[in-house]
């Protein structure tokens, strides 16, 4: 029986970053950028790579004010979970997305990483460290 795989999404209007961690769920791995014209399609984009990579669980990065309120974003986001939890039949647990823009910046830039091409990772990076913080505490 084939393990299942956590993922980690970074919801976007204009892009939704994607990681998966390894089949032992100890490492979560950049997956990709998936440029965001829609919600259905997006979810059903989601939907595809959930069945194809075997995800059992996701976890998606919660936007919440410096305070650690919910605002407008953070309620698009859990609207969004809840429409993934119900057509693809997985677990959406909420993280703490603050400061994950700024930390995933941080390691491309000290990765010497291009201005340009920053722009194009960092949603995966993003998606990353929401997804080993999520499963640091598993």
């Amino acid at each position: 029986m084939q393990k299942c795989r956590k993922m980690g999404i970074d919801y976007g209007d204009k892009r939704i970053g994607i990681a998966l961690t390894d089949a032992l769920c100890i490492i979560s791995s950049p997956f990709e950028v998936y440029k965001n014209v829609g919600q259905e399609d997006a979810l059903a984009h989601l939907d595809k790579l959930i069945k194809e990579y075997n995800v059992d669980e996701v976890a998606m990065g919660l936007p919440l004010n410096m305070d650690g309120t919910e605002g407008d974003r953070a309620k698009l986001h859990r609207e969004f979970g809840e429409k993934l939890q119900s057509c693809s039949q997985v677990k959406v647990h909420y993280i703490d997305e603050r400061l994950t823009s700024a930390e995933a910046e941080e390691i491309l830039i000290s990765s010497g990483v291009r201005r340009e091409k920053r722009k194009e990772l960092i949603d995966k990076i993003s998606a990353q460290l929401i997804l080993q913080s999520y499963i640091n505490k598993l």
